[in-house]
C-alpha cells in the first residue's frame, strides 16, 4: 500500500486489530440472520510524511451509507462544546449577517443550529441521508454530497464561498485527504478561515486509545502530518489549540496560502516541536502501541470472565464506534455483556455489528439493575456517570476500560 498523501510505500505497522465489520453497520432483526462483511483492521505509518493510516479495504460508500446512525446532537457535552465554538469564532473573526459559514460533515445540524441563532447565513455539507434529513428538520440548508475539489468547484460557481468553514471530526474520515483539503482552499474567500478539529495522534498513543481505530477513520493525525498536507494543498496553518474533546483533540486554523492575512501564531511551532521531541518522526515511537492494546484487552477480558464466574451482570452504555472496535478485537459477545444502552432511537432495537449485542433504551437499566455498567464512549464518562448516577441505588458500579481498567 502507498501513502494516501505522499505515495510512499508503507512498511511500518502501528497496530493490527485483526478484522471487524464497519463500526456503524448496526444490525436489524432481519440482517441479524445474514452474513456480515468483515474487513482487516490494520494501521500503517508513512515514514516520509508521518501520516498514520488504515490499510485500504472498505470504501467510503460502504462506510457512510443511507442508514448511517451516528448523530452528533445526542451528547449534551458535545453540544455545549459546539455552542462555545460558535460564539468564539463569531467574535474572533467578526462574523455577521453578511458572512457565510459552511460546515463540511454537518451531520444532524448539531453545530450550524447555533450559527442560525446568530442570524449568520450557513450551509451544511453532509453525504449521509439519515443525518442530512435531521439537519434539514432544524431548518438548515444541506448539500447531500461528499466533499472535495469537484463539489467545491460547483459551490464556488454558485457564489457560495465561505468566510468560515468548519470541519469537526471529519478530516480523519476521508479516503482522499489531498482532494479534501484542496477543496477547502478553493471554497474559502480570499481572507476566509478554515477550522478543523480531530483527535490528536499524540493522545491516541500516549493514552492507549486503540478503540478509536476503525474503518471509518482512514487517517490518524498529528500536526506534523497535517501541517505538511495543508501546505501541499494550498492552506497555511496559522494557529492551533489543544482541546479535551474525544480524548484529546487539536483545533487547527488555516487560511489560503496566497491570500490569507492572519499572522502565524507561535502555537504552531511549539506544538510541532512537542511532537518532534516526543519522537513522532521516528519509527520507534510507534512500536509499543500493539503491546499496550493487547494488555488492555487481556485485563478487560479477565474482568468480564471473573464477573461471570461470580454471577455478576454486566451491561454497557453507548453503542458507539469505539465500543464496536473494542468488542470485536476482544471477541466479546452477549454472554459477557448482555446489552448496550443508547439514547439514540436510531440505534435502539438493533444489534452491535460483529458482537451482535442488542442495543436498548435506558429504561432497561432500571428494569435489569446490572452490577456493572461499562462506559464504552470513555471520552464522555463524566457526562454518562452523571446521567446514570441512579445505578448507585442498587450498588451498581461503572467500568471504564481506556486508558486502563478502572472500576468506579
Amino acid at each position: 500500500m502507498k501513502c494516501r498523501h505522499c505515495q510512499s510505500e508503507l512498511q511500518l505497522t502501528l497496530i493490527d486489530l485483526g478484522s471487524a465489520p464497519p463500526s456503524n453497520a448496526y444490525l436489524t432483526g432481519e440482517t441479524l440472520h445474514r452474513p456480515e462483511q468483515w474487513f482487516p483492521l490494520r494501521v500503517l505509518v508513512c515514514e516520509q510524511c508521518w501520516l498514520v493510516q488504515t490499510e485500504d479495504f472498505a470504501d467510503a460508500d460502504t462506510l457512510f451509507d443511507a442508514d448511517y446512525a451516528y448523530f452528533s446532537a445526542f451528547s449534551s457535552s458535545w453540544l455545549a462544546h459546539c455552542e462555545r465554538y460558535v460564539a468564539d469564532m463569531a467574535h474572533r473573526f467578526s462574523l455577521h449577517e453578511q458572512s457565510h459559514v459552511i460546515e463540511v460533515a454537518a451531520n444532524d445540524g448539531y453545530l450550524l443550529q447555533y450559527i442560525k441563532v446568530l442570524g449568520i447565513p450557513c450551509t451544511g455539507i453532509e453525504p449521509t441521508a439519515s443525518t442530512a434529513s435531521a439537519a434539514r428538520a432544524r431548518g438548515i440548508d444541506i448539500v447531500e454530497e461528499f466533499f472535495g475539489i469537484k463539489l467545491a468547484t460547483k459551490l464556488v460557481a454558485q457564489s457560495l464561498q465561505a468566510d468560515l468553514t468548519v470541519a469537526n471530526n471529519v478530516l480523519a474520515h476521508v479516503p482522499d485527504i489531498n482532494d479534501f483539503v484542496a477543496g477547502f482552499a478553493m471554497l474559502l474567500k480570499p481572507d476566509g478561515v478554515a477550522t478543523f478539529e480531530f483527535p490528536h495522534l499524540f493522545n491516541l498513543i500516549a493514552q492507549n486509545q486503540f478503540d478509536t481505530i476503525y474503518h471509518e477513520h482512514f487517517s490518524y493525525l498529528s500536526l506534523t502530518a497535517v501541517h505538511r498536507i495543508f501546505a501541499v494543498n494550498g492552506l497555511t496553518v496559522f494557529d492551533v489549540e489543544e482541546l479535551s474533546t474525544h480524548g484529546g483533540s487539536l483545533r487547527v486554523f488555516a487560511q489560503r496560502s496566497g491570500t490569507g492575512r492572519h499572522t502565524v501564531s507561535e502555537n504552531v511551532a511549539k506544538l510541532l516541536q512537542k511532537e518532534e521531541q516526543a519522537g513522532m518522526r521516528t519509527a520507534s515511537y510507534y512500536s509499543v502501541f500493539q503491546v499496550q492494546a493487547e494488555k488492555l484487552k487481556d485485563d478487560f477480558l479477565e474482568f468480564l470472565i471473573n464477573a461471570k464466574r461470580q454471577g455478576k451482570s454486566v451491561a454497557a452504555y453507548g453503542a458507539a464506534a469505539k465500543g464496536n472496535t473494542f468488542m470485536n478485537y476482544a471477541g466479546i459477545r452477549p454472554d459477557y455483556i448482555g446489552y448496550v444502552v443508547d439514547k439514540n432511537p436510531a440505534k435502539q432495537n438493533k444489534f452491535m455489528p460483529g458482537s451482535r449485542i442488542p442495543i436498548v433504551g435506558e429504561s432497561k437499566l432500571r428494569e435489569m439493575r446490572p452490577d456493572y455498567v461499562v462506559i464504552l464512549p470513555w471520552n464522555l464518562k463524566d457526562e454518562v456517570m452523571s446521567q446514570l448516577a441512579y445505578i448507585r441505588e442498587w450498588g451498581g458500579m461503572f467500568v471504564i476500560a481506556v486508558p486502563d481498567l478502572n472500576i468506579v
